[in-house]
């Protein structure tokens, strides 16, 4: 079956719809972080399967999901990108520029950061979510930023790789960063533009 897809800026009205696409993922493996002598020779991903499989939903944590990031922050310089298969929404990202209160922008306003890319499941690895980056990075040129930022977590193996497999690098490990899921391990990825 030939699929067509288009893939366009949107304004934030389109948040409820867009947050219908799922964005959980079933984790079937994990990265611990090892320290080498406690850090001083440097840090260590290495990849365990986990016993048993679960799924992690981020939109089912109380406060998140597109339909909530209005109420928490000024969305006004953010960017929503949209992909449509056959005309019919499959993906999408959304990006944060420019937003007191964003503490992954760190007050600069020549930082972006990949606030949520999600994309059905029955279309992901098919090329979507690469499309997706390179529109945010697009994006994220056109209002010079010198970086575009994500935040990930050990949990989410294959989204790591996709970020190294599209140019990211990882900046930033915080192992204390999740109060609520302290076996959760923050993870930023980094591109330079």
């Amino acid at each position: 079956m030939d699929i067509k897809t288009e893939i366009g800026e949107e304004s934030a009205e389109v948040l409820p719809e867009y947050g219908r696409i799922p964005i959980s993922f079933e984790v079937r493996s994990v990265f611990d972080v090892q320290l080498v002598e406690g850090g001083l020779k440097g840090i260590r991903l290495s990849e365990r399967s986990v016993a048993s499989p679960w799924v992690k939903d981020y939109d089912a944590i109380k406060g998140e999901g597109p339909t909530r990031w209005a109420n928490q922050w000024d969305i006004s310089n953010w960017g929503v990108i949209s992909a449509f298969v056959n005309r019919v929404r499959q993906g999408g990202c959304v990006i944060a520029h420019d937003t007191p209160g964003v503490h992954k922008l760190e007050g600069r306003a020549d930082i972006a950061v990949l606030w949520d890319i999600r994309v059905a499941p029955q279309y992901r690895g098919k090329g979507i979510g690469g499309s997706l980056i390179e529109e945010a990075l697009a994006w994220s040129k056109r209002r010079n930023c010198r970086m575009l930022k994500v935040e990930t977590q050990n949990i989410n193996v294959p989204a790591c790789r996709f970020y190294a497999k599209h140019g990211f690098t990882l900046g930033s490990i915080n192992r204390y960063s999740y109060t609520e899921c302290p076996d959760e391990i923050e993870l930023i990825w980094c591109r330079e533009l």
